[in-house]
């Protein structure tokens, strides 16, 4: 099995930022990549004051601390991640984007590198064939917050070798957290599952069933759901839910997943959920 040593991680926003620190405290060698120097700056802040918290709550030495730190190196240019073992890419979800950077980590990296995608709903098998190593090419979703989640889906492309899938649980297992894989399909597991839920809170709201704060409420203490669906969208942000569901829409083919007119209507009012400070609720 191929031992992973030194990562890179494509990607300083929330999630980048929290696999990275998750990777740190865990012994690796981390470099965090953005395409600007601010957004690198912001994210190694998110990250010392994350562990400033787990400090401050015992859950964590200061020497632990500053040992998780001094691990991360932070650049703005992507041939850093030439050398690494692994490389985590968590970029918006842009198929195009996504496309292009898999294309020039497939010419910078090592040939044994595993190139792996944060995606909560794009093909890996898509996103491997932009590759000459859709072997070597996996998914995997952390869930947010990074530092608090046990879960890493792992999804493996129609390409991705069997050591590929052994050697990303060994890493997960190392940070940390439950990885689970399954195979690669609209939405995976988690949003195949999730969405259409979050989707259907959406619509028994527009149809006047109930309010905001009743459907929440029904559903925690009935469910025992530790957050509404509709907090849960606000939390998630509700541009990412239509997203995922016009993935599952699209992939499936079948109007079940047809994202709530109203999601669509909110979305293009502006309001996102927290992100915009207005979604279901007011932040």
């Amino acid at each position: 099995m191929m031992n992973i040593e030194k990562i890179a991680v494509l990607g300083a926003g929330q999630m980048g930022n929290g696999i990275t620190q998750v990777a740190a405290c865990a012994g690796y060698s981390v470099t965090m990549i953005d395409i600007k120097q601010e957004f690198v700056d912001r994210g190694i802040a998110s990250i010392e004051k994350s562990l400033a918290k787990l400090v401050s709550k015992e859950r964590m030495t200061q020497i632990d601390a500053d040992a998780s730190r001094e691990r991360i190196s932070l650049s703005i240019d992507r041939a850093d991640c030439a050398d690494c073992d692994l490389v985590i890419e968590a970029v918006p979800e842009i198929l195009d984007l996504k496309i292009q950077i898999f294309k020039e980590l497939d010419e910078l990296c090592k040939p044994e590198t595993i190139l792996a995608s944060n995606t909560s709903s794009i093909s890996i098998s898509t996103i491997a064939e932009a590759t000459n190593r859709p072997e070597k090419v996996i998914g995997m979703h952390f869930m947010n917050p990074v530092p608090i989640m046990k879960l890493v889906e792992i999804i493996n492309g129609k390409s991705t070798s069997q050591e590929t899938n052994t050697a990303v649980i060994d890493a997960s297992d190392k940070m940390g957290k439950i990885a689970l894989s399954c195979n690669d399909s609209p939405g995976f597991v988690s949003n195949r599952i999730l969405c259409p839920m979050l989707n259907e809170a959406i619509l028994t709201l527009q149809e006047g069933v109930a309010e905001p704060e009743a459907i929440d409420g029904i559903m925690k203490l009935g469910m025992n759901h530790p957050i509404g669906p509709l907090a849960l969208s606000d939390l998630i942000g509700l541009d990412t839910v239509l997203h995922i569901m016009n993935v599952l829409h699209d992939g499936m083919g079948d109007d079940k997943y047809a994202p709530a007119p109203l999601l669509i209507e909110m979305v293009e009012q502006g309001k996102l959920g927290r992100k915009s400070g207005q979604g279901f609720y007011t932040y």
